[in-house]
């Protein structure tokens, strides 16, 4: 069987809902991308690729996998690959033992922007922003 890295950066992250799908995987730890994308959010996240003058593109902030053949077909399906989001090759660093490592990486793409954009690239820091933000709403008893 066939091992392949995977870059995560949304709800497949450790502490996000869809995380269960690589119990079975070894995490190789925090990886970030080289090339700068477009992460946006409409709920779930979205990378797309953009053109080099929009001003929302970023590096993307996430965890990189070594996933076998049968978890590499269930992220396709959660994915929708490749008739949603797309599996594509990106060149992704990450330590390993105090080294910069680069490797290429399995990343699911977007084809088009959906949402806001999150500043910085990191779904994890919105998602705690976020959650932050509606807990103070709800402690203080108002509305959105």
């Amino acid at each position: 069987m066939e091992e392949h890295l995977v870059f995560v950066y949304g709800t497949l992250m450790k502490g996000f809902g869809n995380h269960g799908l690589l119990r079975e995987s070894i995490p190789l730890g925090v990886a970030e991308t080289i090339e700068e994308y477009v992460l946006t959010a409409l709920g779930i996240p979205f990378v797309t690729k953009a053109q080099e003058e929009d001003p929302s593109l970023t590096t993307i902030k996430g965890e990189l996998y070594l996933v076998d053949d049968n978890t590499l077909g269930r992220l396709d399906a959660l994915e929708g690959h490749p008739y949603a989001y797309k599996r594509e090759k990106a060149e992704i660093k990450y330590n390993d033992s105090g080294a910069e490592m680069r490797s290429l990486a399995w990343m699911y793409f977007y084809p088009t922007q959906q949402g806001n954009p999150i500043k910085g690239g990191d779904y994890r820091e919105y998602s705690e922003n976020t959650h932050l933000w509606y807990d103070h709403y709800r402690r203080n008893g108002e509305s959105l």
